[in-house]
């Protein structure tokens, strides 16, 4: 049976996102079709198909339209902002007396940093979020759980997702490579610019690649579609002892496929924070075969 992968509440979120985000100057006449054009692709959708997906349509539809956004400069920004704490972090994590919790905390609160359920990203924040990344909850169990698998790897898929966040996320790369250096580490990255989520060239401009392969998934979606993704990320993704998955879109894409996926990610729109009983901005670290009516 197909996973239920769209809703209500995504639907609500897509069309007040979009329906009227039209260029200015616009005609009655061509706003009309601008958001009939909307209207039919999110009309069109079937259950099955997450909204990460249906955004990747209403994006390349807006595109044709005039409606473009550049993202390189916020890209780059947060990029260059994360990395400026870099160092500060590494001395945190080394006088840790759990530098691979620490290092998956600050990795989760570095998700703030998405333009996509965001729609504007306070530096404010993120220092905040950062700052109080230690008091994160996360369930000891699970955690236990993915130290002992983490020892006993082969290989290891880590889906990245922004930027900015990429540079925790080599953190956390870092320390799983201190508690086995045996395990081989793919990092998978966007195969097409969206919202501010990585690419390869974020990923080199981070780091990334001089200490993990990394290697992108040939989609402008903005989350992991196993039916999209080349043939080389699907096999390692296939080959895994464990998948390490960043952020809602991957969530949302890949929830319920029955892999050992380890999700991590902040709960940004009111849909997660009711789906999990939480808080928004609640951190999660959950499995996905632990997932029950999520």
């Amino acid at each position: 049976m197909a996973v239920e992968r769209l809703n209500s509440q995504c639907i609500s979120c897509l069309l007040n996102k979009h329906l009227k985000d039209f260029p200015d100057g616009m005609s009655s006449s061509k706003k009309t079709k601008f958001m009939q054009g909307i209207l039919k692709i999110i009309g069109n959708a079937k259950i099955g198909v997450s909204a990460p997906e249906i955004v990747e349509q209403i994006t390349d539809f807006k595109e044709k339209n005039g409606v473009t956004t550049d993202f390189s400069k916020i890209k780059k920004f947060y990029n260059d902002y994360l990395l400026s704490m870099e160092m500060g972090i590494e001395e945190k994590l080394a006088v840790s007396c759990n530098p691979l919790k620490l290092a998956l905390q600050y990795a989760m609160a570095g998700n703030y940093i998405d333009y996509g359920p965001v729609k504007n990203v306070e530096e404010s924040v993120v220092m905040e979020s950062l700052l109080n990344a230690k008091n994160i909850k996360i369930n000891d169990m699970l955690y236990e759980c993915f130290k002992s698998e983490i020892l006993e790897a082969k290989s290891i898929v880590y889906l990245i997702d922004n930027c900015g966040e990429i540079v925790l996320d080599k953190l956390l790369i870092k320390e799983i490579l201190k508690l086995n250096n045996n395990v081989k580490i793919t990092a998978v990255v966007r195969g097409k610019p969206v919202l501010n989520d990585c690419t390869l060239e974020d990923a080199k401009y981070v780091g990334l690649d001089e200490i993990v392969e990394v290697i992108d998934n040939g989609t402008g979606i903005a989350g992991t579609v196993l039916s999209r993704i080349t043939p080389q990320v699907l096999n390692a993704i296939e080959n895994a002892d464990i998948i390490i998955s960043k952020g809602q879109g991957n969530f949302e894409t890949l929830h319920h496929c029955g892999k050992n996926i380890y999700y991590i990610f902040l709960c940004k729109c009111k849909m997660f924070a009711e789906r999990f009983g939480v808080d928004a901005f609640t951190g999660m670290f959950v499995n996905d075969k632990c997932l029950k009516n999520h």
